[in-house]
């Protein structure tokens, strides 16, 4: 469990209880987290560090996951960065949406924990353990 401790996870909801639910479900799994209710408050923790992964909500208030995606994507230093998308718009157009804009999954609301952990286990372990 403890070589997740080498990863550190960005989880960026505006909902305080998807926060909550995702640090602790992600914390006991051995996981560093760093939360943001909203894209400025992620602009910020990434200008200090870098994530190793990203999990997203669209759906947020003044700056959407969307911008914050595209943002992210046009910045050298994270613009390989892997995001989950984590979010209630589950229709086809946006997860394509989202996909095209370089997200690397996705997963809808209500959150299947895990389904969830099982996602971010398989894209930290096959982005890095490849390098």
């Amino acid at each position: 469990m403890d070589e997740n401790r080498d990863y550190k996870i960005l989880v960026v909801d505006d909902s305080t209880t998807n926060v909550v639910l995702l640090e602790a479900i992600l914390d006991e799994k051995g996981y560093q987290i760093e939360t943001a209710l909203n894209a400025k408050e992620a602009y910020a923790i990434m200008e200090r560090e870098s994530p190793d992964l990203i999990l997203l909500d669209l759906l947020m208030p003044k700056i959407s996951g969307f911008d914050f995606l595209e943002e992210i994507r046009k910045n050298e230093k994270t613009k390989k960065t892997p995001v989950i998308v984590v979010s209630a718009l589950t229709d086809e157009e946006n997860v394509d949406r989202i996909m095209n804009m370089g997200a690397i999954d996705f997963v809808k609301k209500p959150i299947d924990l895990q389904y969830l952990v099982e996602r971010v286990e398989l894209v930290l372990h096959k982005a890095y353990d490849a390098q």
